[in-house]
């Protein structure tokens, strides 16, 4: 999923909508989709939330009001979001923009399973990252 596959649909324009919290994307093949910024962040596919594999996959929490801080392109083939809760190592490509967008129902209940198998609330912060301190002496 990480590169365009030949042939596939290309973003027309994309609007960022701050106020409802979704990244409208109108691709080449006619398909409109709003992104909720919450799906994209716990969705991300930086390592940092997706692993390096399977099982290795971070369940993020508490993104309910995340924001848009900052969109830039990558090259001709997707963007790099940074959230507003410092996230910014995902790349979006164009392939996954779609998948995202298409599949939102699925994708919605999917995530709402793990925060029940894992006995979470989607509101929870999330917890701190090992290695990192609080205190500072």
């Amino acid at each position: 999923m990480a590169g365009l596959q030949t042939g596939a649909p290309t973003p027309q324009a994309i609007t960022v909508h701050s106020q409802s919290k979704v990244l409208e994307v109108v691709f080449s093949d006619g398909a409109t989709f709003r992104i909720p910024f919450e799906l994209m962040r716990v969705y991300s596919p930086s390592a940092e939330v997706a692993g390096h594999g399977p099982g290795q996959e971070v369940l993020q929490t508490g993104k309910r009001q995340v924001e848009l801080a900052g969109l830039e392109p990558v090259g001709n083939y997707a963007i790099q979001p940074t959230f507003s809760d410092g996230h910014d190592s995902g790349i979006f490509s164009w392939d996954y923009l779609y998948f995202l967008g298409s599949q939102q129902d699925k994708l919605w209940a999917d995530y709402s399973a793990r925060l029940s198998a894992a006995g979470v609330d989607r509101d929870a912060p999330m917890p701190e990252k090992a290695g990192k301190s609080c205190a500072s002496h």
